[in-house]
């Protein structure tokens, strides 16, 4: 047995990095899983490999800056499998820069794909779950919400938001059986930080944001998407309004 059996897992930004890694676990655990993005292609590759190891699953091509989407990738879910019982609100970007270089135009983007449409995807889940009577929301933050690197001033914003935003929702949908956290993320091998990623001295993947990582490396997609798994499954039944760091210690130092 799985440890998502019998569930409907919904995943945004699941067509790479730590999305479709988690996209993919869930599979794997026994989830029916419904994921979005906006490159179809990828869309396709991913139903593909789901389908191809027995799974079930159903890609939404989904710009969730918009509320009525947002909404639209809930009910297209329950219509196709029936239900929602959890969710992994991971779309969002990364982009930065020194304070006098950044820009109203970064401000708004930033905030807009990162925490808006957070938001927009918390307010059409929950309504779903509480009609079934429970559910459980990961949302994906990043340790840049508790620590500081030069350059990530609108990054921090936008993350930060988002823990805070889990933790008022717990407490809020607490009562209706709908647990909501977070996952902190450092940085992790995918293909948005790919580019800054280079070799080290030792020859080990190094990037500016980095250093300081008692286990001596970058996490990997994958091991990021055990984690939300965990916390979407009834093994975390009694866990919420958590923020669990997932840093290989970085915060610690």
């Amino acid at each position: 047995m799985g440890l998502l059996d019998s569930k409907v897992v919904l995943v945004t930004g699941g067509t790479s990095g730590i999305g479709r890694a988690t996209a993919l676990l869930a599979a794997r655990e026994g989830a029916k899983v419904a994921f979005t993005g906006r490159n179809t292609v990828a869309g396709a590759q991913v139903a593909a490999e789901i389908a191809e190891a027995g799974g079930e699953a159903l890609f939404i091509e989904a710009d969730l800056n918009d509320i009525a989407v947002a909404q639209s990738m809930v009910t297209q879910t329950v219509a196709h499998f029936g239900a929602l019982d959890g969710a992994f609100n991971n779309a969002g970007f990364s982009r930065g820069g020194l304070l006098e270089t950044l820009d109203e135009a970064l401000w708004d983007s930033l905030m807009d794909t990162n925490t808006k449409s957070a938001f927009f995807c918390l307010k059409a889940q929950a309504a779903q779950m509480k009609q079934q009577g429970g559910g459980a929301i990961v949302f994906n933050g990043s340790v840049i919400a508790q620590i500081a690197f030069p350059g990530t001033s609108i990054y921090s914003a936008s993350k930060g938001a988002i823990v805070s935003l889990a933790r008022a929702a717990a407490v809020e949908l607490g009562p209706f059986g709908i647990r909501v956290n977070s996952v902190n993320p450092s940085i992790t091998r995918t293909p948005m930080t790919q580019a800054k990623i280079t070799a080290d001295d030792a020859g080990n993947d190094s990037h500016p944001f980095g250093k300081g990582i008692p286990l001596g490396r970058l996490a990997d997609a994958e091991e990021i998407a055990s984690v939300v798994i965990f916390l979407l499954s009834d093994m975390a039944s009694y866990v919420t309004g958590h923020a669990l760091t997932v840093d290989g210690g970085q915060s610690a130092c």
